[in-house]
């Protein structure tokens, strides 16, 4: 059952931590360990149990306030930004819920079968596998202020001989397409519904844009162009002196970088990775070239089989590309479009408070497609 097989997955996530790791929270966009997998039981209980079990007993009816995240339909919550000053519960007792709730969502499937019961729980496990993501980037983030670097998990990626291989692009023609998500199978409500799209000719880079690149893209003077950066971009590289990638450290001559597996050399050979949207904007330009709008880069990857370098490989880093054709469009590094994140035509979001999970965010985003080290396979 896919439901056990992604809740074991965030035990052994959270399996190398402390209770002090899984407490702190490090930044107001950050969650400690420990609220991301009672929120995730929290949408169980809330989503699932709750409307459909009448009889099931909550394990705490404090943990609706302390783990709701943004549900306002399903009331008040505790401050977003002030999440790690939730020591108590302790981390065991949040895993003695989860089990409670685990044991609930059995009794449930086995006394009330019903598909749409099998739908919540369905988008319940993709839910928490999102949240698997978040508590690995979330933690990468915490440890990087620690003076000492510690390691999430020791282990070495296979850096390679730190050659790239030639870049190329893939041309692509004009035409009519179809994207998003059918009628058959889960799907977000925003990957719906399936729809016509026009693209002209385009030609997509056949591999991800390397260290080795980012690199050049500093040594030119790239984060001191104003040209190549839209305004607001430029406000936030100058008002929070960005120089490089988020944790990239120069010492000696050398970039550094902080990685689960501790205080690294940067690969130049691999994927440049914690960039944001106008970063890899100004470097497009810098390229002479555009970022891909969401069509052209769905367009192109539904050949692709969606496979990559995602969670289970257990490499928790970015790889270099190996060579040959169209690669890297899954796993390794989330990969930004020029895209706003907004409704596909008759857009619809979903029924009652799980009509919170989407549609309200589509306001001052850009989309990212691909997945990363750190998403799911099963889940992407």
């Amino acid at each position: 059952m896919k439901f056990h097989a992604v809740r074991a997955m965030s035990r052994r996530l959270a399996a190398p931590l402390s209770d002090a790791d899984a407490t702190v929270q490090s930044m107001p966009d950050a969650s400690p360990a420990k609220w991301h997998l009672a929120h995730t039981s929290w949408f169980f209980e809330a989503m699932v149990l709750e409307p459909f079990a009448p009889s099931y007993t909550p394990f705490d009816a404090g943990y609706a306030f302390l783990f709701n995240s943004y549900y306002e339909a399903l009331g008040a919550r505790h401050s977003r930004q002030r999440r790690g000053m939730i020591t108590r519960p302790a981390l065991e007792a949040i895993c003695d819920y989860r089990d409670h709730v685990d044991r609930a969502i059995d009794r449930l499937c086995r006394d009330e079968p019903s598909e749409r019961i099998d739908a919540l729980i369905e988008l319940g496990c993709h839910h928490e596998q999102q949240h698997q993501e978040l508590l690995l980037t979330d933690i990468l983030h915490l440890f990087a202020q620690n003076p000492l670097h510690p390691a999430y998990k020791d282990y070495a990626p296979d850096e390679g001989d730190g050659e790239s291989a030639p870049l190329g692009f893939v041309r692509f023609a004009a035409g009519i397409g179809e994207i998003g998500a059918g009628d058959e199978g889960f799907a977000f409500d925003c990957e719906r519904p399936r729809h016509r799209v026009i693209v002209s000719p385009y030609r997509l880079a056949d591999r991800l844009a390397t260290n080795a690149e980012w690199m050049e893209f500093i040594s030119d003077g790239g984060y001191l162009q104003p040209l190549l950066w839209m305004s607001e971009g430029w406000a936030k590289c100058c008002g929070e002196q960005w120089t490089g990638p988020l944790y990239w450290e120069e010492r000696d001559g050398e970039h550094w970088t902080m990685t689960l597996s501790g205080w690294r050399r940067v690969d130049p050979a691999a994927p440049v990775v914690h960039v944001s949207y106008f970063e890899a904007d100004a470097f497009a330009r810098w390229s002479r070239r555009r970022l891909p709008i969401e069509a052209e880069w769905e367009l192109a990857s539904q050949s692709r089989p969606v496979s990559g370098n995602l969670l289970e490989s257990g490499r928790l880093a970015p790889a270099p590309a190996g060579r040959g054709g169209l690669r890297q469009m899954f796993g390794d590094v989330w990969e930004w479009t020029s895209s706003a994140f907004s409704p596909y035509p008759r857009f619809r979001p979903a029924q009652g408070a799980a009509g919170e999970y989407n549609g309200k965010f589509m306001c001052g985003q850009f989309v990212l497609r691909g997945g990363s080290c750190a998403t799911p396979e099963s889940h992407i």
